[in-house]
């Protein structure tokens, strides 16, 4: 392994901000994974897994301790019956793993078209878009485990999946590191159009191939700044910096007797934690406290194409992006009583908001 020292960070992320790695290391096998790990242990040095970085605030003053950026690759894929395995290495991107099983005609993760990022990092968020959660098509996830310093897996169930949650960003926060990810496709499959837009975008009757409905996702995505495009200064940013508040239906009541209006809303994922809860979209409440799109906080500004998207004009700070999101977090408690839990991972602060 290279262990590189003082690495600038801020490249290797879509925001396009962060400080320096006091150590850096890229990790393309398993073998390296484990080794890095036993390394920073050994000098007891905090650890931070890095995988395509779209998903991440790193502070200004860096990290202070190893980066492991996990660049494991390879894709796997066994066709049986009614369903086909995918085994994907972590540091596959994941677009790219998108693009792969559309092209087999494998439906379960069409919808998830254009998302940024590597494989490693789509159960640990339980990443979804769309209608779709990736909490649906996985099997099994492999990882390792830096406790007992040995690789593990585990099935879907065993993962603790809710909304934007897993057990790897809640109960086990920090304690493993994802290798690879097997996912169980349907051949044949007709594409996920439970949401709104996609049901605009295909007549009543029609029937889309997974293609097609992949190519309007990435187009939807690109129309409100959310897929990555070089020189479009709506794409640095961490895609949605905001999760949709879960709420009850009393709540719903609550929301629009203050805003005068019904609030869009709908039924979250059918996880053990979300069953009967309603998601409201957090782009629709931060409008309703006076916050536009293109609004600007020095360098930091809320997204000319989505309100959820915070993005640096040039030169931002993380400091000025967690300004502005908490300008925009205390006008939404203010008015309606909803705390909005920020979604990106917050890297080498001493305390995350």
């Amino acid at each position: 392994m290279l262990i590189e020292e003082n690495k600038p960070l801020a490249p290797f992320t879509t925001l396009g901000i962060g400080g320096h790695a006091r150590w850096f290391v890229t990790a393309a096998r398993e073998e390296d994974v484990a080794e890095a790990a036993a390394w920073a242990g050994e000098r007891r040095l905090p650890l931070f897994v890095l995988g395509g970085g779209s998903n991440v605030l790193i502070s200004d003053a860096g990290f202070n301790g190893l980066v492991l950026r996990v660049q494991l690759r390879g894709i796997q894929s066994v066709q049986g019956g009614a369903s086909c395995l995918y085994r994907v290495a972590a540091g596959e991107a994941w677009d790219d793993f998108v693009h792969r099983a559309v092209e087999d005609d494998c439906a379960g993760i069409e919808c998830l078209a254009g998302i940024p990022g590597t494989v490693g990092g789509t159960p640990v968020q339980n990443v979804g878009a769309y209608g779709q959660e990736v909490s649906s098509s996985i099997e099994r996830v492999r990882a390792f485990d830096l406790h007992s310093r040995e690789f593990t897996e585990f099935a879907a169930a065993d993962c603790g999946f809710g909304y934007r949650r897993s057990r790897f960003n809640a109960s086990d926060r920090g304690r493993y590191i994802v290798t690879r990810v097997n996912y169980r496709l349907s051949p044949h499959g007709a594409p996920m159009l439970r949401y709104v837009d996609l049901q605009r975008a295909f007549p009543a009757g029609s029937s889309p191939s997974l293609g097609e409905a992949a190519s309007t996702v990435r187009r939807i995505r690109r129309s409100k700044g959310m897929l990555l495009v070089d020189g479009d200064p709506d794409c640095r940013s961490a895609g949605s910096f905001f999760k949709n508040p879960l709420v009850t239906p009393e709540e719903v009541q609550h929301i629009a007797a203050i805003a005068g209006k019904d609030p869009p809303y709908f039924p979250a994922a059918q996880g053990s934690a979300e069953k009967g809860q309603i998601k409201v979209p957090a782009a629709w409440l931060i409008e309703q406290t006076g916050f536009s799109k293109g609004y600007a906080l020095g360098a930091a500004a809320i997204s000319s194409r989505h309100t959820l998207a915070l993005v640096n004009r040039g030169g931002a700070t993380a400091a000025e992006i967690l300004h502005l999101a908490d300008q925009i977090r205390s006008a939404v408690a203010s008015r309606f009583d909803l705390r909005l839990d920020m979604e990106p991972e917050m890297i080498g602060f001493e305390t995350s908001a």
